[in-house]
């Protein structure tokens, strides 16, 4: 791949050589991805994909949400076992897939994942409305700009949020420019006994993912020359992570002050405060009203045209310049 047509059918001659290849011209699909190339850069989308999970689960006609999840989750009461958990398991691995280009249903696919073992009735009845949502958005896929090479990061945790255990969920998503680049939704191993411990261990495994990243990128010789900013809406856990002393109440966490403090002091990250009306990351942590979720998959996602649409548009545009002629 390269911005040099003349070089790449160079290489290609050299490789022919060896192995019987062929220039298929400009990336249009890959593993199941679709690339639309428009006048700003590229969309990745998988709406073909969403529809044969659809099909699947015998759901392309289904009624449409505006929202994955429910905002007002409560505890599901007990119901009985599924009675196909097989297709539970097909349907959510496939989703699992999806979540590459619709970081919009990360945080719901996730929930789903935890029932894999033993689905209930009601944990098909959540994974249903899922599969409504994605009815209602099949051509949504994520933006790629040829913009800012700077790296940045967005990370927040829901304290407790799981009604039956009291767990929290880390959520975070990197940016490069203004291109999201990697998300994750994520249930935390063991119970936070408080809200900054929560967000103090989702500041420690999104700094993983950036020193990951950072790495990465100066392999494609992108180096990241200054520290990744790396935001957060709690002030105590950014205290916390600033603070070189040491108290009674953090020593249970102490691994990860010293893993994200020496991050700070090695100017891998520089951890800023953001509001919570913008932060991110939200998206990956819990259950949003229908507003917030729409505020919020705008920055990450975009909506494409299928190609009949395009096609039919171009058509009416070149027929309207005709008339203005």
């Amino acid at each position: 791949m390269g911005n040099n047509s003349q070089h790449i059918d160079g290489l290609l001659q050299q490789l022919n050589q060896t192995f019987r290849m062929k220039n298929l011209g400009s990336l249009a699909q890959f593993l199941g991805i679709s690339v639309q190339h428009t006048e700003k850069g590229l969309i990745l989308h998988q709406a073909t994909y969403a529809e044969q999970i659809l099909n699947k689960a015998g759901m392309f006609n289904s009624k449409m949400v505006s929202t994955p999840i429910s905002f007002k989750t409560d505890r599901q009461p007990d119901s009985p076992a599924f009675d196909n958990p097989k297709l539970y398991r097909q349907l959510v691995g496939a989703l699992q897939y999806l979540t590459l280009t619709r970081p919009d249903i990360t945080y719901a696919v996730n929930r789903a994942c935890q029932h894999m073992h033993q689905p209930t009735v009601s944990n098909f009845e959540f994974l249903k409305r899922i599969l409504r949502y994605i009815a209602g958005s099949k051509q949504t896929g994520i933006p790629i700009g040829a913009e800012s090479l700077k790296l940045s990061s967005y990370t927040d945790s829901d304290w407790a949020g799981d009604s039956q255990d009291r767990k929290s969920t880390t959520g975070y998503c990197n940016f490069l420019g203004s291109t999201p680049i990697s998300w994750c939704a994520k249930k935390q191993t063991t119970v936070a006994r408080s809200s900054t411990e929560a967000e103090y261990r989702a500041i420690a495994l999104t700094t993983t993912e950036i020193i990951w990243l950072r790495r990465l990128l100066e392999e494609l010789d992108c180096i990241q020359a200054k520290p990744t900013p790396l935001y957060c809406d709690n002030t105590s856990a950014i205290a916390l992570a600033n603070n070189p002393v040491y108290h009674a109440r953090t020593k249970h966490i102490e691994i990860d002050c010293h893993f994200i403090r020496e991050c700070i002091k090695n100017q891998f990250i520089q951890v800023h405060h953001i509001a919570s009306k913008d932060q991110i990351a939200d998206l990956f942590t819990k259950p949003l009203s229908i507003s917030r979720f729409k505020q919020l998959i705008t920055k990450l996602t975009v909506p494409t045209e299928p190609l009949v649409c395009r096609g039919m548009l171009t058509a009416q545009q070149e027929w309207k310049n005709n008339e203005n002629k």
